[in-house]
């Protein structure tokens, strides 16, 4: 079940003064208009960016702060034209420094800060998707359901939820890491990191 071609983050240091807690589609949008290809990328998934909460609705970028784009390894050239670019993230603009790839590394816990699916707002259907993607991808870990959580796009409030997943083999972290669940990868969703709590 592993990628044949697999998958690496590459990871920019994002500079700036601050940005709004909901920032998924918007960053979705200002990486797309600066990276065209983004937009109809099948595989790609994006980590939103972190930062310290300042009160309405938005978020100091810290010396650490950083994008992340979960791509594979043969789709590394193109996203390299993004450094040095600056995003303009609905007037709050991010600088991105020169890039680093990581490769995955398998975790017997992981994380998604936020994951969405088809009738997210009810619990019960949205864990019965979920068992049914985990077992697509044949991954026998036991996942937990975290916060709801919201982000708007076009007008419209997307519902999902923070999750760990626990109990994992070497392999199956990898898989889980590689295809995340749930959809809008691309937009900050069902992307898993390991869990360092």
């Amino acid at each position: 079940m592993q990628s044949v071609d697999p998958k690496v983050d590459i990871s920019f240091r994002a500079t700036g003064e601050r940005i709004d807690v909901d920032h998924n589609y918007a960053l979705y949008s200002a990486i797309s208009r600066l990276a065209p290809f983004f937009h109809h990328e099948k595989t790609a998934a994006m980590k939103t960016v972190r930062g310290r909460y300042i009160g309405e609705g938005l978020l100091d970028i810290s010396p650490y702060s950083e994008l992340v784009l979960r791509v594979p390894v043969s789709r590394i050239p193109p996203y390299m034209q993004l450094a040095g670019k600056k995003l303009d993230v609905c007037g709050c603009f991010l600088s991105l420094g020169t890039p680093v790839t990581r490769a995955l590394t398998p975790s017997v816990a992981l994380y998604a800060h936020l994951v969405t699916t088809r009738n997210g707002h009810d619990p019960a259907r949205f864990e019965k998707e979920i068992q049914k993607q985990l077992d697509d991808l044949n991954v026998k870990g036991r996942f937990e359901i975290g916060k709801r959580r919201t982000f708007g796009v076009h007008g419209k409030q997307v519902v999902g939820y923070s999750m760990m997943v626990h109990e994992l083999t070497a392999e199956e972290s990898i898989i889980l890491q590689e295809n995340g669940l749930g959809g809008r990868r691309k937009m900050g969703c069902g992307f898993f990191e390991p869990w360092e709590g």
